[in-house]
């Protein structure tokens, strides 16, 4: 079956999760539940530390802090999942609540 990385970007707060409204929690806490019921499989999920860990490798070697692109939002987590098609990996993305930011659902490549 055909994977999709969905990748979301919201813009950091200072407070981190604990900014996070606890109606969005809770809607992202039971996106798991609806995915399964729509028959796609998570592969992998992850949240990610907040871009000032972030360090960017340059084409010369050169090794910077935060992330290569500077832009308001940050990838703030992703997750891989095995769906039948792109429109179905789409109706998952639209199942997570977003604040200020987007999802991005990407097609991987076969392996």
């Amino acid at each position: 079956m055909p994977q999709y990385a969905i990748l979301i970007y919201e813009k950091e707060t200072p407070g981190g999760v604990a900014d996070i409204p606890p109606e969005v929690m809770a809607a992202n806490l039971s996106a798991g539940e609806k995915i399964a019921a729509m028959g796609v499989r998570v592969v992998h999920e992850q949240a990610l530390e907040p871009s000032a860990t972030t360090r960017t490798i340059h084409k010369d070697g050169l090794v910077t802090d935060g992330p290569f692109l500077e832009s308001k939002e940050v990838i703030a987590g992703f997750f891989v999942v095995e769906a039948a098609d792109l429109e179905t990996a789409v109706a998952v993305g639209r199942l997570l609540p977003i604040m200020d930011g987007a999802v991005e659902v990407r097609p991987l490549l076969a392996g």
